[in-house]
């Protein structure tokens, strides 16, 4: 006899919201690298006659971005997750200490989203013999198992998407013909980014279209100021 699904599972199956965390680390990451490596490559292609100076500029900057994309993620999301333990400690403690006004607030809660006062002092009751915490934490406080943050996964994500991301310009570099170089890396990083927003917004189940223009758009522009500073600051660099 097959075993019945897992009602959670069958929810997972049917909805994108359990990867916003990864996915948007990752998203980010893949951006950044993309659009940071192949910025850089531009805009010392635009200043230089040789490939050496846009290759190692190219390379400095996928690494160092990698790690700082790493560190960044993890430093920002374990804030998040040290505010998430510290209201988590302090609904315990007012659960202990004042254990009725915790309950009509969470029936409160109950009521605004629709229910009737007497249903949602039964719900809230019901909720609070099982687990009040529980119950305070995920409808209180917001604070669930999809949403919760993780910071190493969320670190990972971002610093291997950056790498990923910052490989494909650091290619372009390095193998495709040096003259005229800057407008070959603009074409690809534009076809990069446009691959990444059809990939992350069919992951995430949004509109696709909406995702490449959004992504090209704020590409053309980064990319395009910094070849122009290598214009400017157009010198060869030996």
């Amino acid at each position: 006899m097959e075993a019945e699904k897992d009602p959670l599972e069958d929810y997972l199956d049917n909805h994108y919201i359990h990867r916003s965390n990864w996915l948007r680390a990752a998203v980010l990451g893949a951006n950044d690298g993309i659009l940071s490596t192949a910025s850089i490559a531009i805009g010392v292609a635009a200043a230089s006659d040789m490939r050496e100076p846009v290759v190692l500029a190219t390379l400095a900057g996928l690494v160092a971005g990698a790690l700082s994309m790493a560190a960044g993620e993890y430093v920002s999301v374990s804030s998040q997750t040290d505010i998430e333990k510290a209201d988590i400690e302090r609904e315990k403690q007012e659960l202990e200490e004042m254990p009725e006004i915790e309950l009509q607030r969470l029936a409160e809660i109950y009521e605004q989203r629709g229910l009737t006062k007497e249903t949602a002092l039964t719900v809230a009751k019901e909720l609070t013999e099982h687990d009040a915490l529980g119950a305070h934490v995920r409808d209180e406080l917001g604070i669930n198992e999809i949403s919760q943050a993780k910071p190493m996964q969320a670190a990972f994500a971002s610093g291997a998407a950056f790498t990923l991301g910052g490989l494909l310009p650091f290619l372009v570099t390095l193998f495709l013909p040096l003259q005229s170089l800057e407008y070959t890396l603009y074409g690809f990083g534009l076809f990069f980014l446009m691959v990444l927003g059809a990939v992350s917004a069919k992951t995430g189940g949004s509109s696709i279209g909406k995702a490449i223009l959004r992504i090209t758009f704020w590409g053309t522009i980064a990319m395009g100021l910094t070849a122009l500073v290598g214009y400017l600051f157009n010198v060869n660099i030996a």
